[in-house]
C-alpha cells in the first residue's frame, strides 16, 4: 500500500512494477477503500505509517524501511545488495525513512487525487 497522492510514492510504485519480473506485487493506495480495509484489519495506525506498507497475506506486514527493504529484496539482481541495510538497526533506518516521508510532498510534490492506473497496469491494483 502506498500514499496515492504522493508523487514520490507513485513513482516508486511504477519503479517496482517495471522491475517486478516475478509479478509478485499488487498495489492499493492508503486512501482507497481496499487500502483502508487492509489497514483496519491489521490495526495499523496511519497517523504513524502513512507512506508504505507491505502486506504478505497470511504471514506478516512490514512498514517504513522494513517494507522498502523487503520489496528491494524481491526485485532481485543488484537490489539484493540492499540487504546490507538490514544490519543497521530499524530505529536508525526509520529515522531516515521518516525524515524523507515528512518532506516528500515538499520535495516531490503532491497530486490532488490518487493515481489512476493505465488499462495495462490495472490488474496490478487491488479494488
Amino acid at each position: 500500500m502506498f500514499d496515492g497522492v504522493c508523487n514520490l510514492c507513485n513513482n516508486s510504485v511504477l519503479f517496482v512494477i517495471k522491475r517486478d519480473k516475478k509479478d509478485l506485487f499488487r498495489y492499493a493506495s492508503l486512501q482507497s477503500e481496499v487500502g483502508l480495509q487492509l489497514v483496519r484489519e491489521r490495526g495499523i495506525d496511519t497517523g504513524q505509517v502513512d507512506s508504505i506498507i507491505l502486506i504478505e497475506p497470511g504471514v506478516a506486514y512490514f512498514t517504513k524501511s522494513d517494507a522498502a527493504l523487503e520489496i528491494a529484496q524481491e526485485l532481485g539482481g543488484l537490489w539484493k545488495l540492499s540487504a546490507v541495510f538490514t544490519w543497521i538497526p530499524k530505529s536508525i533506518r526509520d529515522v531516515v525513512y521518516d525524515f524523507v516521508a515528512r518532506n516528500r510532498y515538499k520535495w516531490f510534490g503532491k497530486k490532488d487525487a490518487c493515481m489512476v492506473p493505465t488499462p495495462e497496469l490495472r490488474a496490478k491494483f487491488l479494488g
